[in-house]
């Protein structure tokens, strides 16, 4: 994403608020439609990363359904989503499932006794079903420690050595309590280049099982959109498993649905001017969102989010720090530089801000929730929701 972005709708949109371009989106949906197209798999949004339901119907005529974490998101895509509808949970409760069997097409199980325990009223629904499987073989650099799934304290997916120690202890007369596929998510923005070593640990240690299949799911994480992806290394994985084990693939990625479609927009409040430790002046922006409640994976991760018409600390002539209104010292989202002085008023625009924003925001000190604009093709602007005090208080 350019960071000389300066749309026309800046000024035009409530502040702050999360703005998604429809046009980015399908600019994105037609790479992820490419690779349906040429392999025959399947793709499904990830609604963790990205459940503005508004794009639905768009999203729809691309892919060929959704997956959700819980009951709510697979109650969202039942209502809004035509296509197949698929869960995983790491354990599901005794309450939710029945209506979950209603509504889903595909349910992931996290490990064996998850599987024993509801796999009998899944096949009575004829529900098509699997287990996750961890195949133990970490493709992530230190700092996304939080989002390694193969870790060794990981609680997500079953171990080679469990899902064998289950299939002893089953019933013989079908494979392990009747599943029809296997589901490995092992990746977070990653390249295809990961996604090929680790398909290699799961054919090594799981293989032998696909014969009894008849799906392989990819999970998520995987980054399909970025300009540098390597398009042609997924597909010949795709491939290699459809056509060496005659098995259906799934892939189903959140962030690269949307990735660098949405933005957040900001007003400067107030301006500081602050001396660090250092001696250093490191002047303070304060702006009307945060990151602890409107943007949290920039503290999570953490990391710097892109800022149209920005750069580097000191690369510019004016440097600030900029802050979110909370009480929390840490509140901060990053130091950019400017060609001119910031001052109350002046809007600011965060890029890729569609993806794990509006899912994750929160009203921490009663913060206002960002409103939520679409805008079309042809640069209308649509208000899709606004939040008021009532939507802070009834979550109390």
């Amino acid at each position: 994403m350019s960071l000389d972005y300066q749309p026309k709708w800046l000024y035009e949109v409530p502040s702050p608020s999360y703005v998604v371009e429809e046009g980015r989106l399908k600019h994105n949906l037609d790479i992820l439609k490419g690779v349906q197209d040429r392999t025959g798999c399947s793709i499904l949004l990830a609604q963790k990363a990205f459940s503005m339901f508004h794009f639905y119907p768009l999203i729809s005529s691309y892919l060929k359904g959704t997956t959700a974490s819980g009951l709510y998101e697979a109650k969202l895509a039942h209502e809004e989503f035509p296509g197949e509808n698929h869960i995983f949970s790491p354990a599901y409760q005794d309450k939710d499932f029945p209506e979950i069997l209603s509504i889903c097409d595909h349910i992931v199980f996290n490990s064996p006794d998850q599987l024993k325990k509801f796999a009998p009223m899944a096949r009575k629904a004829g529900r098509s079903y699997g287990l996750r499987i961890n195949p133990e073989h970490s493709t992530q650099p230190p700092e996304h420690a939080i989002y390694d799934p193969c870790s060794g304290d990981s609680r997500l997916g079953t171990k080679l050595s469990e899902l064998e120690k289950a299939l002893a202890e089953a019933p013989q007369d079908e494979f392990l309590y009747g599943i029809s596929g296997l589901h490995f998510h092992t990746l977070c923005e990653q390249g295809a280049e990961p996604l090929a070593e680790t398909l290699e640990a799961v054919e090594e240690k799981f293989g032998k099982y696909f014969q009894h299949l008849k799906w392989l799911n990819f999970g998520g994480g995987h980054h399909i959109t970025r300009e540098d992806y390597n398009l042609a290394l997924l597909e010949k994985c795709i491939n290699k498993i459809q056509t060496k084990y005659s098995l259906k693939v799934y892939i189903e990625p959140g962030e690269a649905v949307a990735l660098d479609a949405g933005f957040l927009v900001a007003t400067v409040l107030e301006i500081i001017e602050a001396t660090s430790d250092n001696g250093r002046q490191a002047n303070i922006a304060i702006l009307d969102t945060s990151a602890a409640c409107h943007m949290p994976d920039v503290l999570e991760m953490p990391y710097r989010p892109p800022l149209m018409g920005s750069g580097e600390a000191r690369e510019k002539p004016y440097t600030y720090t900029l802050a979110g209104p909370t009480c929390l010292a840490g509140d901060t989202i990053g130091t950019y530089s400017f060609a001119e002085s910031l001052k109350p008023g002046d809007r600011l625009l965060f890029g890729d801000m569609a993806i794990y924003s509006m899912v994750k925001n929160n009203t921490f000190n009663g913060m206002p929730l960002p409103a939520i604009c679409a805008v079309s093709d042809n640069e209308d602007v649509e208000i899709v929701r606004e939040f008021a005090y009532e939507d802070f208080k009834m979550r109390l």
